[in-house]
């Protein structure tokens, strides 16, 4: 358990972000990326027929579209205890093995911080 208090402004206004996206949306997840500018992209589950992808991807993918060149945090907001390695992958592919994942509960509350490559 991480503690949320303690997090750096700029990891706890990703963490908000992320959160807001899924309320605002009525998405089961929400997640924002931070790239190497201090820009952030803010991102809901996508659920259509043909297209399914899940926040943290589509946040990854908003940034790489808007022309970041790299990562330096994400955070998504899940019931979910884990995050698939699929979401984990995406933002190491553009930020790096080092780049740290969030992983805060509905509440906003950061559960866990994930850093491994």
């Amino acid at each position: 358990m991480t503690d949320s208090s303690a997090l750096d402004p700029e990891d706890r206004k990703i963490v908000t972000l992320a959160r807001s996206a899924r309320a605002r949306n009525g998405v089961p997840e929400g997640a924002a990326v931070r790239d190497e500018t201090g820009r952030t992209y803010v991102a809901g589950t996508v659920g259509l027929d043909s297209l399914k992808l899940s926040a943290l991807r589509t946040a990854v993918a908003m940034a790489v579209a808007s022309g970041a060149r790299s990562l330096e945090a994400a955070a998504v907001v899940t019931e979910s205890e884990t995050v698939p390695a699929e979401d984990v992958a995406a933002v190491r592919d553009l930020g790096g093995a080092g780049t740290p994942v969030l992983v805060a509960g509905l509440d906003g509350e950061v559960r866990t911080t994930l850093t491994e490559g």
